[in-house]
């Protein structure tokens, strides 16, 4: 239908250029009643061009809606995969809590974490469905749209009647050298039934063109919003959700002593501390220590763990696959999570001693 209706516009383009080659040749250039407008063909144009604009727009508008309900739709199936898991977990930890077994504990944190991620998800879902798909439906069925076009096809149908007129004139100029009275008054009532429907053509053109705009304006903004809220609310979630397991790592470490480090793996040896730089206080690093700096405090709660206050310095030896390190702070030495520490390039000569 989109073809069909650019041809039969394109059609009525070259009839008119041809009605005005005619008029040329018939010396009536001097009529404008009959004269087709340039201002009136570039209006024209204009508006062909806002249809095919708003047209993309909606077409894009109904990609998007259909992408984010399918998303939903997805997203709300894993939710309540992730959370019968979590409710499992939950249910393990609370029937085996008299055990005190580090499974138990750990299960409960990870069942508690993860349905809270899945309330953050649920938020974020929701916010896809109320904020972005439903306004974009809204709008995409809206009242402007279908006004701005039910004007333009108004005026399409005004300028084939224009058209149309243009001819009868002609053909009615072309007899005017034997015209009698009543032909004369014919041509005369068509011109200026041609002057009117020309008048009413320029006029509706405006009100056409301004609606259009307004809606393509409309259009562009609220769907760049819509895909701007997607990106802010999906932001949210996952950082929301990495805050949650970040915490829940920090549990799981405190619930994993390091057992399989055995005793001898807590020796120290007192004089690795002793290559420090007076100038610089720099560790002479060989690649297997380094010095480190908590940012986090750090209780402990087993024989061989290691009491750390936020800014203390730590040698550390070891670092553990399963998130503790060995090292020395205070001259006490003893495992830690890895998470509390940050690695430092130097530190003063006094916190190491």
């Amino acid at each position: 239908m989109e073809s069909i209706r650019k041809q039969a516009t394109k059609l009525r383009e070259q009839v008119a250029k041809q009605q005005q080659a005619v008029l040329k040749r018939l010396g009536n250039l001097g009529n404008e009643a009959v004269m087709i407008d340039e201002e009136e063909l570039m209006c024209h144009q204009k508006l062909q061009d806002l249809y095919n604009s708003t047209r993309a727009t909606k077409h894009f508008q109904r990609s998007v809606v259909r992408g984010v309900e399918a998303s939903i739709s997805t997203s709300s199936k894993q939710m309540e995969i992730v959370r019968k898991l979590a409710e499992n977990c939950c249910k393990y930890g609370a029937e085996n809590q008299s055990a005190s077994t580090h499974l138990a504990r750990g299960s409960e944190y990870f069942g508690t974490s993860y349905n809270s991620i899945e309330d953050e998800r649920e938020a974020f879902l929701k916010v896809l469905g109320e904020q972005v798909a439903e306004p974009l439906r809204a709008q995409i069925a809206g009242a402007p749209l279908e006004d701005a076009r039910h004007l333009t096809h108004r005026y399409d149908k005004l300028r084939q009647e224009v058209e149309t007129q243009v001819a009868d004139v002609l053909r009615r100029r072309l007899k005017s050298t034997s015209v009698s009275a009543e032909s004369s008054v014919k041509l005369q009532n068509a011109e200026a039934r041609l002057t009117e429907l020309k008048s009413s053509t320029v006029a509706l053109g405006k009100e056409a063109t301004a609606a259009m705009l307004s809606v393509e304006d409309q259009q562009q903004q609220m769907t760049f919003h819509k895909l701007r809220t997607m990106v802010d609310a999906e932001r949210s979630f996952h950082q929301h959700a990495l805050t949650i397991l970040d915490k829940l790592h920090s549990e799981m470490i405190l619930e994993n002593p390091p057992n399989e480090f055995s005793s001898q793996s807590v020796k120290v040896h007192h004089d690795t501390i002793s290559n420090i730089s007076e100038d610089h206080g720099q560790l002479n690093q060989d690649g297997t220590f380094f010095i480190a700096r908590a940012i986090h405090p750090f209780e402990a709660q087993a024989h061989g763990e290691l009491n750390l206050s936020v800014d203390d310095y730590v040698v550390v030896r070891q670092v553990g696959s399963n998130g503790w390190s060995e090292g020395e702070s205070n001259g006490k030495a003893g495992w830690f999570p890895s998470a509390y520490i940050e690695r430092q390039e130097n530190a003063p000569s006094d916190k190491l001693m």
